[in-house]
């Protein structure tokens, strides 16, 4: 990755994204998809070089190589979106773009993994959960080198109802709590809870859509319809051989409750592990802060606060961190960062 130059005015760099090689090498090699500017040292400042599609001859390729080597090459910040979505196809590019904001990078990695966790959902095999274990682990290795980075994801909870935003929702807070309240947490375990909290809800995938968007009581048959999701999500990673232990935690012990009057194993007190507890937590929070057809959306400290007064069902230890983050306002509203 070039370095920005220290004679690139501090202007510049606010309003450009300097281009480093592995970004430049992943663009269509004749038609890049977007505006690109070099740098002129003689007068500090961009000029216009190449428009988005203008298709370049062998020879401005060469030209571009050469200044995208000696750091001297641009996209306009304003370009966002069309460079997100570009890099959204190869997430991986997040980790060698240092010009890239941790906000940006956030929203960047929200939108590749809700794109492969909507395909997983949509037809749950292993070459689609694939793709989506490659972006997991680079949202992983992101979260790895500056642990802090979790809490740009917390400004960015969604509240708009779906089982993809449900499901990252409560990958982050999860997450975060878990990195949270164990600082000396091993990576193999930020990967395979990552994977767990994010496919706790897998089951829910394989229950009819129209039970879930109801805003009227469910029959007695459709409710028995939702308490075997747990199961059937486990069902399906243990057919794909994903069948690890933070994997069967989080699906098969979101729901269970320390009074054990959860489902689907009635499991109480110690018997539910330190993930199923954090994931009962993380899964009921990310849906009280949403708007479902059958509940009005509650604001995070309310939904924290009352998360933290259940301690016969919520392990207090992390509800009260919960609590006391959003007190503290570590984290912004969720949906208006």
């Amino acid at each position: 990755m070039s370095a920005v130059k220290s004679t690139i005015p501090d202007n510049i760099s606010e309003e450009y994204y300097q281009i480093s090689t592995e970004i430049l090498s992943s663009f269509p090699k004749y038609r890049p998809p977007l505006d690109l500017f070099r740098f002129r040292d003689d007068i500090a400042q961009l000029q216009p070089l190449f428009r988005k599609g203008e298709r370049l001859s062998n020879e401005q390729i060469e030209k571009l190589q050469e200044l995208c080597a000696g750091g001297d090459l641009f996209v306009a910040r304003s370009d966002r979106a069309v460079y997100s979505k570009h890099i959204v196809k190869q997430l991986d590019l997040v980790l060698v773009d240092e010009n890239l904001k941790t906000g940006e990078v956030a929203e960047i990695c929200i939108m590749a993994l809700g794109q492969k966790l909507s395909d997983f959902f949509e037809q749950p095999v292993k070459p689609v959960f694939d793709a989506l274990y490659r972006d997991t682990m680079v949202f992983t290795e992101y979260l790895w080198q500056d642990k802090h980075r979790i809490k740009s994801f917390m400004r960015r909870l969604n509240t708009e109802h779906t089982l993809v935003n449900h499901s990252l929702n409560t990958l982050f807070v999860g997450l975060w709590l878990l990195m949270d309240t164990d600082p000396t947490m091993k990576r193999r375990l930020v990967d395979r809870a990552a994977l767990g909290l994010m496919l706790h809800d897998l089951g829910m995938a394989k229950i009819p859509a129209f039970i879930l968007s109801k805003t009227t009581p469910l029959k007695m048959e459709e409710k028995d319809k939702i308490p075997p999701h747990p199961l059937m999500g486990a069902k399906i990673m243990h057919k794909l051989g994903l069948a690890f232990d933070e994997m069967r935690q989080a699906q098969m012990e979101h729901h269970e409750r320390l009074d054990g009057s959860g489902y689907p194993q009635k499991l109480s007190g110690e018997r539910i592990s330190k993930l199923g507890r954090i994931a009962a937590i993380a899964d009921s929070f990310a849906a009280m802060i949403s708007k479902r057809p059958y509940a009005a959306a509650m604001d995070a400290m309310t939904a924290a606060a009352h998360l933290a007064r259940n301690t016969k069902k919520y392990d207090a230890k992390y509800t009260a961190r919960l609590q006391a983050a959003y007190v503290q306002k570590l984290f912004d509203t969720p949906g208006k960062a």
